[in-house]
């Protein structure tokens, strides 16, 4: 499924940063661009009329962008990104989750870590790491490498001026598409994670819950709660991309006193992960009712997601929420800094925040204009 969708971005009538799939291969004719970092921006033609801005590969780039190369090492980005953050935070995930299904046991973030030390010790608070790092690595790999595809796919669509005059809604489209699937290999890990924190005595670890939950509930119990996790995740992600996206354009003309170009990559990690944080925050308060019910929902066997939210009531909804606005937002700042770090560790294309194109310039009489 996957393959199809990376193919049908190459085949794209379109074609833009597709124009080779391998690595270090010439690129076609091209308009030289304002460089950044230690690549060449290109402008690579499409027709009298479109062309799309593309990094080609450059000297010291290890692939070039847009090609399959490029996606896999996204997707590899997203997988140490995701998978790492989540795990290192089960504990105050855990605690979480037990706030949110159990307010009366579990009556504050201090309260809760208190009585579930008392309860299990040090040892207790690890419990669900592994369907964490596997869910999560899982979610990582398909959210960032199929975000790049879409964003690419969606982009080529619409044409150059238009990606770059709508850029917000182009991030939403193609953060809403990769979560769409990214949720599907997320789905089966996040239920037996909330299975074994939120239900007493049901399994120590991921190996007693696998079998016991397809023995009680079959195939469903891992796909249950897939539509509320759409619902969680899906605005959430849709909110991570774009926020992140603008807030880094954003910070790189009105805050960082330099160009980006003149940064150096410590620095540009910098602004990276104050970006990602801000977005984290936003994150956390649009998906969060969600996530309450997703955590309600795993536990309460037989339920819906609609009996779940109706129970809750609209303040119920809200549970765990500082806690949850804390964790988020470190793991979204977290998870984007490892993810650029990733893309400099291995010399990856880093294109700058996106420009108006020349063309646009032109007809709205600003070219010349600084």
């Amino acid at each position: 499924m996957f393959k199809s969708l990376i193919d049908a971005a190459q085949n794209s009538t379109f074609k833009s940063p597709f124009s080779s799939a391998d690595c270090q291969t010439a690129a076609p004719p091209t308009l030289p661009l304002p460089s950044s970092d230690d690549a060449v921006s290109t402008r690579t033609q499409l027709s009298p009329n479109h062309n799309f801005a593309a990094a080609a590969a450059a000297q010291g780039d290890s692939c070039e962008f847009g090609s399959n190369h490029y996606f896999l090492l996204c997707g590899l980005g997203g997988i140490i990104s995701c998978g790492t953050t989540h795990t290192m935070v089960v504990p105050l995930d855990l605690v979480k989750c037990r706030l949110q299904v159990d307010p009366a046991k579990y009556k504050s973030v201090f309260n809760g870590f208190r009585v579930s030390l008392a309860e299990e010790g040090v040892r207790g608070l690890a419990k669900g790491w592994a369907p964490t790092f596997i869910g999560y690595s899982m979610q990582g790999l398909c959210k960032f490498g199929l975000y790049e595809v879409f964003k690419v796919m969606y982009g080529n669509a619409i044409g150059e001026e238009n990606a770059f005059l709508y850029r917000t809604s182009l991030y939403l489209a193609a953060s809403a598409s990769a979560e769409f699937f990214a949720d599907i290999a997320l789905s089966p890990m996040e239920a037996a994670k909330v299975k074994i924190q939120t239900t007493p005595g049901f399994a120590k670890n991921l190996r007693e819950a696998l079998p016991k939950m397809t023995a009680q509930e079959g195939i469903t119990a891992f796909y249950k709660g897939l539509v509320p996790l759409w619902m969680r995740q899906i605005p959430y992600t849709m909110m991570k991309f774009a926020c992140f996206e603008r807030t880094l354009e954003l910070l790189y003309k009105y805050v960082v006193p330099k160009p980006r170009a003149d940064c150096t990559k410590g620095e540009q990690l910098i602004v990276t992960f104050a970006a990602g944080y801000i977005a984290g925050v936003f994150c956390a308060i649009v998906s969060h009712p969600a996530d309450t019910v997703v955590s309600k929902l795993n536990q309460a066997k037989g339920a819906s997601a609609m009996d779940v939210a109706k129970k809750l009531g609209w303040s119920g909804l809200w549970g765990g929420l500082v806690p949850r606005i804390v964790m988020i937002g470190t793991l979204t700042a977290a998870q984007w800094f490892i993810y650029d770090a990733v893309k400099v560790f291995l010399h990856m294309p880093r294109p700058p925040p996106p420009d108006m194109p020349e063309s646009l310039k032109k007809k709205l009489g600003l070219t010349g204009a600084q």
